[in-house]
């Protein structure tokens, strides 16, 4: 953390309640949270979830990292396609 001890579980709640409020940089850094694990156990089904919402608003952070996902199939099908229209987008 900076200038607080750094609190991943509570960093997580924090961007959970602005990402509920349909805020697309905390919906990004939600996903985040699932997809490394950090705060929350590691849950690629919910890191999607949350960067399809955000990358829905026009994020690029979540439209690139989306893309990735389908590029690598991680937490979705493989698709190469998905993952050109995304990163396009981004």
């Amino acid at each position: 953390g900076t200038g607080v001890d750094q609190d991943r579980a509570e960093a997580v709640h924090m961007y959970r309640l602005a990402a509920n409020q349909g805020y697309a940089n905390a919906q990004y850094n939600h996903g985040h949270c699932y997809y490394f694990g950090h705060g929350v156990d590691q849950d690629y089904a919910e890191a999607i979830r949350w960067y399809r919402l955000a990358a829905d608003q026009g994020d690029a952070d979540a439209q690139c990292h989306l893309g990735v996902c389908y590029e690598e199939g991680t937490g979705v099908d493989q698709d190469d396609a998905e993952a050109a229209r995304l990163f396009r987008l981004a």
